[in-house]
């Protein structure tokens, strides 16, 4: 008996990195005895959780193929497998990835000088790898800074354009030079994970046991506020309205995203995620964040005025994000970095 699904009627959500898992829709219910239907990804047969009269649940393929397979564009076409030769594509974002092979745990940074995006390979902690920075230039070229930095987590540009960047094992940040040299910044900062600066170009440090600290210059902090310990990095961002945003990623589900505000005072801004890590806002004041939700992973959106969280991007093992002027998104894993193209800009990019 011939199955009379004709079609893909909708996907969600419609933008994702390899192993995302996508909800789709179907126009028709499959007949009793029918052959078993499967959708296909530029070609690629996708795993399928589940299928149902009207939706099928499949993750999109990891294989080396299929990431190949991704445009510049982005355009990922999916397609119902067995549904007749006029079946129709339906057309969905999938990011293209730019670099693999690192160790990231926490948002990679964009350079304002040149857009370019430095990515971190930071190992076990007390690891020392030989290449623990990089460098991925516009037109995708990869340059390795030439001094390797134990661990390093957090990463953020200054107003000025300066990189830091946190060394968990030591507790330390670092300023990193235009020639890739660094100098100690501050010391003392626990087990050193998400940074962020304020407007003035003060700095804010995340400390795994819970505390964040605020850094005045070379060497001078203080305690600026206290949040629960994490299991993971700590991850900092600052909104359009001034106030700092943290995740502090644990084994509960139904985990936090912490607002604190100029005068240290938390309170917790969205609760319900499972692992939430990195975070960024758009200039609409709209907050991002990688987390679980509800059972499923990937980027999510809090929409700036009701609250509510939806799921924008679907992707494995996502640990941090961030946009350029350009309007891209960014999105890392562990092991790589996607490109989407999207026409959101970030709040640091304006």
């Amino acid at each position: 008996m011939q199955s009379n699904i004709s079609e893909i009627k909708n996907v969600s959500p419609k933008l994702a990195v390899p192993g995302g898992e996508l909800v789709i829709e179907v126009s028709a219910s499959v007949s009793e005895g029918s052959a078993q239907i499967s959708v296909e990804a530029n070609g690629h047969a996708c795993f399928v959780r589940s299928a149902s009269s009207s939706r099928i649940v499949v993750d999109l393929p990891t294989s080396e193929a299929f990431i190949d397979s991704v445009s510049a564009d982005g355009i990922c076409r999916l397609q119902l497998v067995p549904a007749g030769p006029d079946s129709p594509f339906f057309d969905i974002w999938c990011g293209r990835r730019i670099a693999s092979g690192m160790h990231i745990v926490a948002n990679p940074a964009v350079d304002p000088a040149d857009d370019s995006l430095i990515v971190t390979n930071s190992g076990r902690r007390g690891e020392q790898l030989p290449a623990t920075l990089f460098r991925v230039e516009p037109d995708g070229k990869i340059e390795v800074f030439p001094e390797s930095i134990l661990n390093p987590t957090g990463l953020a540009f200054s107003p000025k354009g300066e990189l830091f960047v946190s060394n968990r094992a030591m507790g330390e940040v670092l300023a990193v030079g235009r020639e890739g040299l660094s100098t100690v910044f501050s010391a003392n900062l626990g087990i050193a994970t998400g940074l962020a600066f304020d407007d003035r170009g003060t700095l804010y440090v995340g400390d795994r046991s819970g505390r964040i600290y605020r850094v005045w210059e070379y060497g001078d902090n203080e305690i600026f506020a206290e949040i629960e310990p994490s299991v993971a990095a700590f991850h900092l961002a600052f909104g359009p309205d001034k106030n700092l945003y943290a995740t502090s990623p644990g084994l509960s589900s139904h985990d936090s995203v912490y607002v604190i505000e100029p005068d240290g005072e938390v309170s917790k801004y969205f609760t319900g995620f499972g692992r939430p890590q990195g975070l960024a806002f758009d200039t609409n004041g709209n907050l991002y964040v990688a987390a679980c939700y509800r059972g499923r992973r990937g980027i999510y959106r809090i929409d700036a005025a009701s609250r509510n969280a939806e799921l924008f991007v679907s992707g494995p093992e996502i640990v941090g994000l961030c946009f350029n002027r350009g309007g891209d998104l960014f999105v890392a894993t562990a092991d790589s970095v996607y490109s989407l193209r999207l026409g959101i800009t970030g709040t640091l990019l304006k």
